[in-house]
C-alpha cells in the first residue's frame, strides 16, 4: 500500500517530516499546507532544503481536503481542533505530533475530535517521540515480565542550545525562582505526559485512580545567554515534572522530564546524557536506554543543523504509524489501540 499524504505545516519537525515521506516508497506526497505567508506558491522541497518534488504549498485548505489524501501528518506546534475537526469530518484520517495522545484532558474539545472522527469514518493518533514513541518502547519492555509493579519513563536533557522561548517559557524556564504559578506553569506546559500515563496504563489493562503532577526547579545563578532569549541570574534554568499514574497509594506509571540550561544551577542538576532511561520494576526488573546519535555521513555545521536529529525522531514515529491508523476503526487511537508499527521504507537501495 502506497499512502497518499498531505503534509500539514513545515517548521523544525515538519521539514523533516517531508524529506522523510519523500524518500520512503510506501508514502506519495500529494499536498502540503503553508501557514507562513511566504511559503505559499513554493514547492515543498525548495521549503525543506532538498530537490523540488512538484507539490507547491498552499493555505488553502478546501483545495487539500479535496485531494481526497488517505492521512494528514499534522505537524505544528500546537493542535488547532478547528483544523483537525475539519480534516477529520472530510474523512481524512490524521496522525499528529502537536501535543496530542488521545485528547483525555481537553473536555468538550475532545468530544468535538470524536465526532468528528465518526462523521469522517476515520481516525486520529497523536505521538512524537515523548511522549509518544518512548511509552510504547517501555510498554514493549514490560512484555517480558510476569508482575509489572511500576513502569517509569525518565527523560533528561541539557537543553541549554534548544533555543525556542515559544515553548519554555510556558514551563517556566525564565521566570523569577519565587513565582508563585511555578508548579501551575510546569503542570499545564507538560500536561500531555498526563494524557500519555493514561495511555500506558491502559495497555497495561489497569484502571487508575488518579494521575497527578509533582515539579521541582532550580535557578541559575548567572544569565543564561541564547540566541532569541535571555534568563536572567536568579530565574528558572531547570524544570523537573513528574506525572505520575496511582491506584491507591501506588504509584504504577511515572513520566517524568528533567530539563536544564546553562552550567550555574542552584541546586546543580547533573545530566550525564540526553535521552530516555525506560524502567520496569517487576519480575523481572528491566532497564533499558534510548539514545540518539548522528550517523558517520551526517553533515552539519551550526548546532540548529544538529538539532534536526531531534526533529526526525519527533517525526518519523508518526510517519511509521500512518498504515495502521488507515486501518483502525474509527476514533481516537492510541498504541494501546493499534498493531505494532512496522519502520517499513526506511531501508536504502544504496
Amino acid at each position: 500500500m502506497v499512502a497518499r499524504v498531505v503534509q500539514w505545516t513545515t517548521g523544525n519537525v515538519g521539514k523533516e517530516s517531508v524529506k522523510a515521506i519523500v524518500a520512503n516508497p510506501h508514502f506519495e506526497l500529494v499536498g502540503c499546507f503553508a501557514w507562513s505567508k511566504a511559503k505559499i506558491g513554493v514547492d515543498v522541497g525548495d521549503l525543506v532544503g532538498i530537490d523540488p518534488v512538484g507539490v507547491i504549498a498552499t493555505n488553502d485548505v478546501g483545495v487539500l481536503l479535496a485531494l481526497d489524501p488517505d492521512c494528514v501528518v499534522y505537524n505544528p506546534m500546537w493542535p488547532s481542533i478547528d483544523e483537525l475537526v475539519r480534516i477529520l469530518e472530510a474523512g481524512i484520517n490524521v496522525v499528529t505530533t502537536a501535543a496530542f495522545i488521545n485528547g483525555r484532558r481537553l473536555g468538550e474539545d475532545r468530544d468535538r475530535l470524536m465526532q468528528a472522527c465518526e462523521r469522517g469514518r476515520v481516525s486520529l493518533l497523536g505521538t512524537g517521540v515523548s511522549p509518544g514513541f518512548a511509552e510504547l518502547i517501555a510498554v514493549t519492555v514490560a512484555g517480558m515480565c510476569s508482575r509489572i509493579d511500576k513502569v517509569t519513563v525518565s527523560e533528561t536533557a541539557d537543553t541549554t542550545f534548544y533555543d525556542s522561548p515559544d515553548t519554555e517559557k510556558p514551563v517556566g524556564f525564565g521566570q523569577p525562582i519565587d513565582h508563585p504559578e511555578l508548579h501551575a506553569m510546569a503542570r499545564d506546559g507538560t500536561a500531555v505526559f498526563s494524557e500519555a500515563v493514561a495511555m500506558v496504563a491502559d495497555a497495561l489493562g489497569v484502571e487508575l485512580d488518579e494521575i497527578v503532577c509533582e515539579s521541582e526547579f532550580a535557578k541559575t545563578t548567572e544569565d543564561v545567554v541564547m540566541a532569541s532569549w535571555t534568563i536572567p541570574a536568579g530565574c528558572v534554568a531547570g524544570v523537573a515534572a513528574s506525572w505520575q499514574g496511582r491506584v491507591g497509594d501506588r504509584t504504577i506509571v511515572d513520566l517524568n522530564v528533567r530539563w536544564k540550561k546553562g552550567a550555574t544551577l542552584e541546586p546543580n542538576w547533573v545530566i550525564e546524557r540526553d535521552g530516555w532511561t525506560i524502567t520496569v520494576d517487576g519480575l523481572p526488573s528491566v532497564t533499558a536506554k534510548l539514545d540518539f546519535f548522528p550517523p558517520p555521513d551526517f553533515k552539519a555545521e551550526t548546532i540548529e543543523d544538529f538539532m534536526a536529529i531531534g526533529h526526525i525522531i519527533t517525526a518519523v514515529p508518526a510517519l511509521n504509524a500512518i498504515t495502521t491508523v488507515i486501518e483502525s476503526p474509527p476514533g481516537i487511537v492510541t498504541y494501546a489501540d493499534l498493531a505494532f508499527p512496522m519502520p517499513r521504507g526506511w531501508v536504502r537501495s544504496t
